[in-house]
């Protein structure tokens, strides 16, 4: 396992995929953001942006903790759900302000806590709304191999949520790393030409990430959600109140090694 410094993150650009697991987009309503995102097969339909060192926009602002949620402030109802995800950590090899290949060296359970916005221009709108608006665990695991037999084969990402009755439901499926639509080589290939050609456009609300990475300095690591799973009955309709805890967990089933992030949600 490899530990995790909050602080050394704070120097890594952080993004997600999208629409990596079948149904998930659906269950959180917001397949129709995508209506003018065109995809080939079972791919995702793009990357966004969570955290871009040094931006001076909301996206500059320090979004992960290890043990916290804090509830965005507002003055009416917000719909927050947590977003149960491997964390995947590579590193980035550039060619000018072109990324040329992202090598992985690291996974774990990762908090991609979103608010529902709906008919927000941009995901990343609903993505980092300042200090502890998504989770990563303390511990990952050693993963640069992420082939079909290889040792992350046997890992699985399952997702609790504890209430305020004391009583832990399953949040999220319990689900296999290779029941991804894209995973390992295939998707590392895929995300790296994404941060080439996907520019955005008004009329879709995905960005241009690569130039995010240019203007944040070529960061040599990067953290990526690599895309929630399904919600259970109780992940697609209940969202979090204060006091209520997260628990996301990438686990081994051949061995007793986990990541585990848990979070309180604070108002």
């Amino acid at each position: 396992m490899i530990d995790i410094e909050l602080d050394e993150l704070r120097s890594w650009f952080g993004f997600g995929v999208a629409g990596n697991f079948a149904g998930h987009l659906e269950q959180a309503g917001e397949a129709d953001d995508f209506v003018n995102v065109t995809s080939q097969g079972s791919a995702p339909k793009g990357i966004f942006p969570w955290y871009a060192p040094g931006n001076d926009t909301f996206l500059g602002e320090f979004p992960l903790s290890q043990d916290t949620i804090t509830l965005p402030a507002s003055d009416t109802p917000l719909n927050l759900q947590i977003e149960p995800e491997v964390g995947l950590a590579c590193e980035v090899k550039w060619q000018g302000d072109t990324v040329v290949s992202l090598q992985p060296f690291a996974l774990g359970a990762f908090n991609d806590c979103s608010i529902r916005r709906p008919g927000a221009p941009k995901i990343s709108y609903k993505k980092n709304w300042g200090p502890a608006s998504k989770g990563v665990a303390r511990q990952f695991f050693e993963a640069s191999d992420l082939t079909p037999d290889g040792p992350t084969a046997t890992l699985r990402l399952v997702c609790y949520l504890h209430g305020a009755d004391g009583q832990q439901r399953e949040y999220g499926v319990d689900s296999p790393l290779l029941g991804y639509s894209y995973y390992g080589e295939v998707l590392l290939d895929w995300i790296t030409e994404r941060l080439d050609n996907q520019k955005g456009s008004p009329d879709t609300p995905l960005e241009d990430v690569g130039a995010l990475m240019v203007a944040a300095g070529h960061p040599e690591r990067v953290l990526i959600g690599i895309g929630a799973t399904r919600y259970t009955a109780l992940g697609e309709s209940t969202y979090l109140s204060p006091g209520d805890e997260a628990v996301v967990r990438v686990y081994d089933t051949a061995s007793d090694a986990i990541s585990e992030l848990r979070q309180t949600v604070s108002g």
